[in-house]
């Protein structure tokens, strides 16, 4: 004990890594972008059909803003490695100001579906250029806790956004909500110009100059980058696709109202709030691979469960689990990632494939689960999906870890 002591007092422990005010301005310019989507989201299907268009034509506004992001990622990945990310942030947003300000005045179908799809492209330049800001900006030691600061923002403004459009689309009517939204993002694009004007990279644990950008060949020689991919695929696939395009529908199979349906994702929202900064937090201290390991397991275990539910209270707590899980997963995930490009890297093409096999699974997941709901039924569908939750954890068992061992030294001082 006395030892231990003397220990102590040589090697007193430091302070946490204060989170500087770049990322928290990046933070807030989430944030703001998150709200202004969640004003749009509930609002554009109607806003598409109100042109005299069928149901099929207006789903196809949602997935060609999904598809424009999905292709249009690899060159994002190539302009920020040659521009640098604060001119393509600055750029993207600038476009999907633009294009969704055009969406308030769109005069046909064919003309919302243009302004849309070019927003697609905004937003994949801005997703892969901040992913790259929070790499070079946050300390080593520091980076779980700021992807999760991060992806909270994300999600608090997408949980109030909804509300916020459904209300103004009603009494001020559906155009608004976009005009509105542009606005937001020329606010934060002015933000960001200003106060990240003298933004340098973390010093960290990595010290020397700007180092050659990050070829993808080099990190997926990396046995966590190559996990990172399995699990973000599998992430795209339950989180961003099966979630939302299967949880919907099951709820009123099992004779759920609408209001249910809204309840149960924002207890799935809720779970992943609650767990995302905490995981950050313990990402940094003990490692980012047990953090995404545990994350994936309870993540797939909460989705199979989901399809033995058979009341609200039952179903309410898997959503919980599975977003919980999501929560877990999501921080040490990207710090990871993080960790392999390094402060004084640029790594444009390897974000922007992290981003995309998120973007696919997105895509393919909805499709492939709908099948199996149509075929077989859907249990199959959530323990298909829990499945590929688990399989993707497989590689992480063999990944090496990727937080600095002076980070996790610091932690275990005194």
């Amino acid at each position: 004990m006395a030892r231990r002591r003397l220990d102590c007092a040589l090697n007193p422990k430091p302070a946490r890594v204060p989170v500087p005010r770049s990322i928290w301005v990046l933070v807030a310019a989430a944030f703001v972008i998150a709200i202004g989507y969640g004003l749009i989201a509930p609002v554009l299907p109607a806003y598409a059909a109100s042109f005299n268009v069928g149901v099929t034509a207006a789903t196809v506004i949602i997935s060609a803003f999904a598809f424009f992001r999905l292709i249009f990622a690899p060159a994002s990945g190539k302009l920020v490695s040659k521009l640098g990310e604060r001119p393509v942030y600055l750029i993207g947003l600038f476009i999907v100001a633009v294009s969704t300000g055009a969406c308030a005045f769109a005069d046909s179908y064919w003309q919302l579906l243009v302004f849309r799809s070019l927003g697609g492209i905004g937003s994949t330049m801005f997703t892969v250029s901040a992913m790259g800001l929070l790499v070079r900006l946050a300390d080593p030691g520091a980076r779980g806790r700021i992807s999760g600061l991060y992806a909270s923002a994300f999600l608090i403004g997408n949980m109030f956004g909804p509300v916020l459009g459904g209300v103004l689309s009603e009494f001020l009517g559906m155009r608004v909500p976009f005009a509105i939204y542009a606005v937001a993002l020329l606010v934060a694009m002015a933000v960001v110009w200003t106060m990240l004007r003298d933004a340098h990279p973390s010093g960290g644990a990595q010290g020397g100059s700007e180092q050659p950008p990050m070829r993808l060949r080099e990190a997926l020689g990396n046995s966590a980058y190559r996990a990172a991919l399995g699990s973000s695929f599998a992430n795209g696939w339950a989180s961003f696709g099966v979630r939302v395009a299967v949880v919907p529908l099951f709820v009123v199979a099992l004779g759920g109202s609408g209001l249910l349906v809204g309840i149960a994702m924002a207890v799935f929202a809720v779970g992943n709030t609650i767990a995302l900064i905490p995981a950050g937090r313990l990402a940094d201290q003990r490692g980012r691979r047990p953090l995404v390991i545990a994350g994936l397991a309870v993540a797939g275990m909460g989705t199979i469960w989901l399809g033995f539910v058979a009341d609200n209270i039952t179903l309410l707590l898997a959503c919980l689990v599975a977003g919980a899980g999501t929560g877990l997963l999501n921080a040490p995930q990207q710090a990871s990632v993080a960790d392999i490009i390094g402060s004084h890297r640029r790594g444009g093409p390897v974000l922007a494939t992290f981003q995309m096999v998120s973007d696919v699974g997105a895509i393919i997941g909805p499709i492939l689960a709908g099948l199996l709901v149509e075929h077989l039924s859907y249990r199959a569908a959530f323990a298909f999906t829990g499945i590929i939750l688990l399989l993707a954890l497989l590689p992480w068992l063999r990944a090496q870890e990727t937080l600095p061992k002076s980070a996790v030294e610091d932690e275990r001082v005194g």
